[in-house]
C-alpha cells in the first residue's frame, strides 16, 4: 500500500488529486489549514485528515509526526498554492507583505514540509516528491508565443513557481535517492487568487489532476528532476 501526503487538499486540485490516488489504491492523508473543511473533504473521499498549515513549522512537524506514528509515507504532493488579488481583484496584488505570502505559501512551504517528510520518505521502498509548478515559472513557456503563460503577466504567483521549479532541480541532485518532479497541471478551475468556486478559468480540476496522480504514481524506475505537464516534458 502506498501512503501519500497532499497539502492544500480540502478543495481543488489537491481534492480531486487526493480522490484520483485513493482510486488507484492510496492511503491518502489530506493536508488542509482548515480543520473542518479539512474533515469533511476527507471524510467525503475516504482519506484522512491531517491539519497542516504550510506557513507553520510546528503544525507541519505535527502533521508529519501523526503520519509517522500511523505507519510512515511514500509520496510527498506539494500542492498548497497561493495567489493575491489587488482590493478590487483587477490585478496581482504587488505589494511588499502579498509578495512574503505569496512565497511563504509557494516556495518557503515546498521545503517546510519537504525537510520535516524527508526521513519518512528515506524509510520508503519507493519515496517520490510531486510539486506542483505551473507554465507560468517556466522561462521557456513565458517566452512562446504558442503558450498562454506567454500573455499572462503573473509577476510575484510566477516567480514564486519558477522557484518551486528550481527547488525541484536542486532537490533531485541533493536528494538522489528520492524521485523530485514538478508538474505543470494545466489551467484549472479554481480559487485561486481567493475568487469564488470555479473564478479562475480553465478546465475541470479532475482533468487536471489526472496528470499530479500520475507523476505520485510512479514506479521505481520512473525520472527524477523533470518538469512534465500533459503532452510530456515541459520546458524550464
Amino acid at each position: 500500500m502506498t501512503t501519500t501526503l497532499i497539502t492544500g487538499a480540502n478543495k481543488g486540485l489537491g481534492k480531486e488529486t487526493a480522490r484520483r490516488l485513493i482510486a488507484m489504491g492510496h492511503t491518502v492523508y489530506l493536508g488542509s489549514r482548515d480543520e473542518q473543511r479539512g474533515r469533511e473533504a476527507a471524510d467525503e473521499l475516504g482519506a484522512r485528515f491531517v491539519q497542516l498549515d504550510v506557513t507553520d513549522d510546528a503544525s507541519v512537524a505535527a502533521a508529519i509526526a501523526t503520519i509517522e506514528s500511523e505507519g510512515g509515507l511514500d509520496v510527498l504532493v506539494n500542492n498548497a498554492g497561493i495567489a493575491k488579488r489587488t482590493a478590487d481583484g483587477r490585478g496581482e496584488a504587488l505589494d511588499g507583505p502579498s509578495a512574503l505570502e505569496v512565497y511563504d505559501t509557494n516556495a518557503v512551504g515546498v521545503i517546510r514540509v519537504t525537510e520535516a517528510a524527508l526521513p519518512l520518505l528515506r524509510r520508503s521502498h519507493n519515496p517520490v516528491v510531486v510539486n506542483v509548478s505551473s507554465a507560468l515559472g517556466s522561462f521557456w513557456a513565458t517566452h512562446e508565443p504558442s503558450r498562454p503563460a506567454s500573455h499572462y503577466p503573473a509577476i510575484v504567483y510566477g516567480s514564486s513557481k519558477a522557484a518551486v521549479s528550481m527547488l525541484t532541480v536542486q532537490y533531485s541532485k541533493a536528494v538522489p535517492e528520492v524521485k523530485f518532479n514538478a508538474v505543470e497541471p494545466g489551467i484549472t478551475a479554481t480559487e485561486l487568487g481567493g475568487g469564488d468556486p470555479g473564478s479562475h478559468p480553465g478546465r475541470p480540476a479532475a482533468e487536471s489532476a489526472e496528470v499530479v496522480a500520475a507523476w505520485a504514481n510512479i514506479g521505481v524506475d520512473g525520472p527524477t528532476g523533470t518538469f512534465q505537464e500533459d503532452a510530456g516534458v515541459l520546458g524550464w
